[in-house]
């Protein structure tokens, strides 16, 4: 049981605070619900580009980093499709230097061109090594360009393509700062060796008197359901060839959720999962193969991916896949093997729970879906999921219509004639 107290400022800052008393540590995340979903297509890449901006100097302080390593703390951050987090760990004696760091970026960054134009640089430059310039780097540009037509989940947080970062003003950079980055689109979630009462009294003198904005509206385009089987074929300087199977998936706040999610654990939990165990270990036809979900606050993809034994053709790996996913959908699943795949989660979430960062992190993303408690109640609701549940959303999910295809494979390069003597 993960204990927690939980106010709100009047500007609308939701604060979460989790005592515990078995370390000297604080960790400290301030999640701002904005990712790479709430972008123009035209302006693709900018939340990501944002959370560089972020570490780039505040109205008083001119380097992020230092104060915090002054403290004995440490920081960092991530964006997704959904949400940008920050967050920090430090001696919890030194709390104070983290409400004092944070809220003085909340009220302000740093803005100026030159910054501007360094972090650009930074995240074209991760662009180029990561994404266009590395093996299977623009597999997510591919097959989400496939599977969704009108949600904004179409493009990777990094962005569609390094011109729209390029592009980037300092103005649009200002008009995203006060219109996502704050109180009242954040919540902060305070874990640790800490006195709630104190740390409310934190709360207060450092962030109550920034002022909310003036959120925009939320609704996004819906995907419309997928009708028939979409499928992509494509040639690269990769060493062999790959294979990616994306289905529709329910939202992450979704009922149907916990049964769907399970599938993704019958069919890829490791070296245990179905997948590993028939076509790696038996019948050999893949050298590796994993089955996972992108666990969307919107509707998301399950996403089978591996690469095919040297010797196997795609078709022939696919047609091993699905005969997998053939067996999932004509048996219910025996209550030895469910119970096998809820005891592994639960260690997985007991061994994570023992990180206090963790903590903090699930604590935020839980608030953001609805419910902070949800900490305390998803694993009861994966325990209640029935054989039956999982057998009814593998055949909502798991059909061809529902399905998009990328295959990913070597090009032949052209060899160059040897001149004869």
């Amino acid at each position: 049981m993960i204990a927690f107290h939980r106010t709100q400022l009047p500007n609308g800052l939701r604060l979460i605070i989790h005592p515990d008393r078995t370390t000297a540590l604080a960790a400290v995340s301030i999640l701002y619900h904005v990712g790479s979903k709430h972008e123009s297509p035209e302006k693709t890449g900018f939340a990501h580009l944002f959370e560089h901006l972020m570490f780039g100097g505040s109205k008083n302080i001119p380097v992020f980093d230092a104060p915090l390593q002054r403290a004995g703390g440490e920081n960092n951050a991530f964006t997704s499709c959904d949400l940008t987090n920050y967050y920090e760990t430090l001696p919890a004696a030194n709390l104070e230097t983290a409400f004092w760091l944070e809220s003085d970026r909340m009220n302000e960054l740093a803005f100026s061109e030159k910054s501007l134009e360094v972090q650009k640089k930074v995240v074209i430059e991760e662009f180029k090594e990561h994404y266009l310039n590395q093996p299977y780097g623009d597999v997510w540009h591919k097959l989400r360009a496939l599977a969704y037509t009108t949600h904004p989940y179409r493009w990777p947080t990094i962005g569609l393509i390094p011109d729209h970062i390029a592009s980037v003003s300092l103005q649009e950079v200002k008009n995203f700062f006060y219109t996502y980055y704050r109180p009242n689109n954040a919540i902060m979630v305070v874990a640790g060796n800490v006195q709630p009462d104190n740390v409310i009294r934190l709360a207060e003198t450092y962030f109550a008197a920034i002022p909310p904005g003036n959120l925009p509206d939320r609704s996004l385009p819906t995907e419309p359901p997928q009708q028939q089987p979409r499928t992509l074929t494509v040639t690269a300087s990769v060493p062999v060839a790959a294979l990616y199977k994306a289905w529709h998936f329910p939202a992450r706040t979704h009922p149907d959720f916990y049964a769907a999610d399970l599938i993704t654990d019958l069919l890829g939990a490791g070296k245990s999962g179905r997948l590993y165990q028939q076509l790696v270990m038996k019948q050999k036809l893949f050298s590796e193969i994993h089955c996972y979900h992108t666990g969307s606050l919107d509707p998301g993809l399950l996403v089978i991916e591996g690469k095919p034994a040297h010797d196997i053709a795609p078709e022939q790996a696919e047609a091993a896949i699905l005969a997998e996913v053939d067996r999932l959908l004509q048996h219910p699943v025996g209550d030895a093997e469910l119970e096998k795949v809820k005891n592994r989660l639960e260690t997985q979430t007991a061994l994570s729970d023992t990180e206090l960062l963790n903590r903090a992190l699930n604590l935020a993303v839980a608030e953001l879906l609805g419910n902070a408690n949800l900490v305390n109640e998803e694993l009861e609701r994966y325990r209640a999921v029935t054989a039956e549940q999982v057998l009814q959303q593998a055949r909502n999910i798991l059909r061809p219509e529902n399905c998009s295809t990328l295959f990913y494979l070597p090009r032949k390069e052209r060899q160059t004639p040897i001149a004869e003597a």
